[in-house]
């Protein structure tokens, strides 16, 4: 028995007649009554006699229907899934994101994509670029998107744009009153930034020297989240991206650093992987929310 004779048979037995069949299946009645036909004759006995001008279904397609019923729906069952896998209605989608972006622009982009596609399952994971490399590698996320566009020659950087860096300062510190600061601005002050070797401390300390001025941070950090609280607490200031969303913490002035160096915020992706419809979509989507950034260069 063949998908279509499993559907004419299930649809016979429930509508009680070829003409309610036929408008259940969306078909004319003489297609419907051919491949019925066919499914008889296949089987070898009839399923169906007309008694007093009504069809009656046959011992054997009594016998036949409770099991033809079930699996008619198993099938249906598999077509919709089919529909939502190519729509990409359905699965999981696993994306990784360094902090600034995991609180600036994913939020955004899975309530969006969510409303999109509420039969799929999301999944965030917010980790430094190096783990969110391995991740990659080993299967635990799909994509990443990170403030760099370093990595090893086996993944696949797309750089969506680019951000500017920021200064936080304590509240009531006498650098808020200026609308920019620049790096001759922070001499004297405990300068908290980015350690050497990574991308951050590359674009300020390049920046810092084509400006005629020295980069060079009192204390350490490996993310930039981190420093808030120093910064609160009145520690010092920072050098840090500004893509994350400062004027949400209390006790922080936020002022744009005047040289303008910036970092790029890149998709990451094992190269040759490849991609459900759900994961397609979201990168998709990831791409429209940063549209709005500083474009690549």
């Amino acid at each position: 028995m063949r998908a279509r004779q499993l559907e004419v048979f299930t649809a016979v037995m429930r509508a009680g007649s070829v003409t309610g069949a036929a408008r259940m299946l969306n078909i004319s009645q003489p297609a419907l009554s051919q491949i019925l036909r066919h499914l008889e004759d296949e089987l070898g006995f009839l399923l169906f006699a007309r008694e007093k001008g009504r069809l009656q279904a046959t011992p054997e397609a009594l016998e036949l229907f409770p099991q033809a019923d079930r699996l008619s729906g198993e099938l249906e069952g598999l077509r919709r899934k089919a529909a939502d896998l190519k729509l990409g209605r359905t699965g999981l989608v696993r994306v990784g994101a360094s902090t600034p972006p995991a609180m600036s622009i994913l939020p955004r982009v899975f309530l969006d994509f969510r409303a999109r596609h509420p039969g799929v399952a999301l999944r965030s994971v917010v980790a430094p670029l190096q783990s969110l490399l391995v991740m990659l590698r080993e299967g635990d996320t799909a994509m990443a998107i990170a403030l760099s566009d370093r990595a090893d020659t086996d993944t696949e950087i797309e750089v969506l744009g680019r951000t500017q860096f920021c200064c936080l300062l304590p509240e009531g510190h006498e650098l808020g009153a200026m609308q920019s600061i620049g790096f001759g601005d922070l001499a004297g002050e405990y300068l908290m930034s980015y350690r050497g070797g990574t991308q951050p401390y590359d674009e300020l300390d390049q920046a810092a020297r084509s400006a005629g001025q020295v980069f060079a941070p009192t204390m350490e950090i490996d993310n930039s989240i981190s420093v808030v609280g120093f910064v609160q607490a009145g520690l010092g200031v920072a050098l840090v991206d500004a893509l994350l969303p400062w004027d949400q913490f209390p006790g922080v002035l936020v002022r744009p650093l005047a040289e303008e160096p910036s970092l790029p915020l890149s998709l990451f992706s094992l190269r040759g992987r490849n991609f459900s419809q759900a994961e397609v979509q979201m990168r998709a989507q990831i791409k429209m929310h940063c549209s709005a950034l500083e474009p690549a260069t």
